[in-house]
């Protein structure tokens, strides 16, 4: 795909991201705690325009343009947001915006680096969706670019989650003991097609099945659990090996509706990631294993499970003596921990980072981390080998 042009070939017109002159920078500083970012939406499908509603309930974070290339894509970010936003279907015109102080780049995976490095020469602190990039040369694009003064979040919302940023202290402080190995899940029940008006819209529309423009069930689900398990780590997988197919639903699609991925570790840790589209049992779950116990983890709620024995509490509960207190069969014992929506989150992080001038926990790098795991993982099923991490890429994150 040329770096500034994105082409849905078929019947459909070419949509054209035109060469344009760079943009001089335009640095957004801030000098109140109570200034509000402005944010401009580029991308409203599912997920931009799923987000505005939290970021209309934040305090000094605003919607103030939104961009699509769909009409009905833009028309609803538009009247989801607060306020009387500016509509655009160039982004490129949204970033000359001096208005604007941030951008939620939430496109097409195969477009994130071309509109993420224009934001960064328009001087725009970045909320990109994950996963960060879509193969080596765009992440490596994005982490040779230099950008001291911008922001640039990755959207691995649960990096955000106290929750999960609770049970990694717990396991970096040993309450599992050794880790062995984490499993990890996320199935669901459905095609993962959407209802398309135009045949001619089908790859603009349905884009997460066409490899040109999409990593499948990797990229768009496992790369926020393979997430997970680099920051637990604090490493960088060393191989993977992958099947997968596209096995029930022949539809058309290119990318697999299920995927098995073993991911090795140094110290002899396995993490393995399965996804299916034909049977939701258990939906979403991370299990962390290690010697004196598992972690158990879904979107919003953690339990811990130690090994051998262990002799259940039991108090006084609703009236009934003797019944069991801090222990769920089948899961273990709740971590409780109050904490937001980890996309609502993730965005409060987002703006305080913008105003406290300080890195988000889920960034640039550990971004740039995942991706390289997850192209790793497309080259390993793709063309049935075992992938090794390259040095060539070590270079960036020491």
């Amino acid at each position: 795909m040329k770096r500034r042009e994105f082409v849905i070939k078929g019947s459909m017109a070419s949509i054209a991201l035109a060469t344009s002159t760079s943009m001089l920078g335009n640095f957004s500083s801030f000098n109140g705690a109570n200034e509000t970012v402005n944010m401009g939406i580029i991308g409203t499908g599912s997920r931009g325009a799923g987000l505005i509603p939290f970021i209309n309930q934040i305090e000094n974070l605003k919607v103030v343009a939104c961009c699509d290339i769909l009409p009905t894509h833009l028309e609803n970010g538009i009247n989801r947001a607060d306020g009387n936003p500016k509509a655009y279907t160039d982004y490129r015109k949204l970033l000359e915006n001096k208005d604007i102080d941030a951008v939620l780049v939430a496109v097409p995976f195969g477009l994130h680096a071309e509109i993420e490095l224009d934001a960064l020469d328009a001087g725009k602190h970045i909320y990109g969706e994950k996963t960060l990039a879509k193969g080596y040369h765009d992440i490596k694009a994005l982490l040779e670019k230099k950008t001291p003064k911008t922001i640039f979040q990755t959207g691995h919302q649960y990096h955000s989650s106290r929750l999960y940023n609770h049970v990694v202290a717990l396991i970096k402080n040993g309450k599992i003991g050794d880790i062995t190995a984490f499993e990890c899940q996320w199935n669901r029940n459905g095609d993962w097609r959407r209802s398309v008006p135009k045949t001619e819209l089908e790859k603009l529309i349905n884009w997460r099945m066409y490899r040109e423009y999409s990593g499948g069930l990797t990229a768009e689900l496992s790369s926020h659990q393979i997430d997970f398990v680099n920051w637990v780590l604090e490493a960088t997988p060393e191989q993977v090996m992958g099947t997968g197919g596209i096995d029930y639903y022949k539809d058309g699609r290119e990318t697999y509706d299920n995927t098995h991925l073993i991911y090795s570790y140094p110290d002899g840790i396995e993490a393995k990631f399965t996804c299916l589209t034909t049977n939701a049992r258990n939906d979403y779950q991370i299990k962390v294993m290690g010697n004196k116990g598992t972690f158990l983890l879904d979107y919003t709620n953690a339990w811990f499970y130690p090994e051998g024995h262990y002799k259940k509490e039991k108090g006084n509960v609703d009236g009934v003596s003797g019944a069991t207190i801090q222990w769920e069969e089948g899961k273990g014992i709740p971590i409780n921990v109050n904490h937001a929506n980890p996309s609502k989150q993730a965005l409060m992080d987002f703006r305080d980072s913008i105003k406290n001038s300080k890195t988000p926990l889920s960034n640039l790098r550990t971004g740039a981390k995942t991706a390289i795991a997850v192209q790793m993982a497309l080259d390993a099923m793709y063309n049935n080998k075992i992938v090794k991490w390259e040095d060539q890429f070590t270079k960036y994150f020491t």
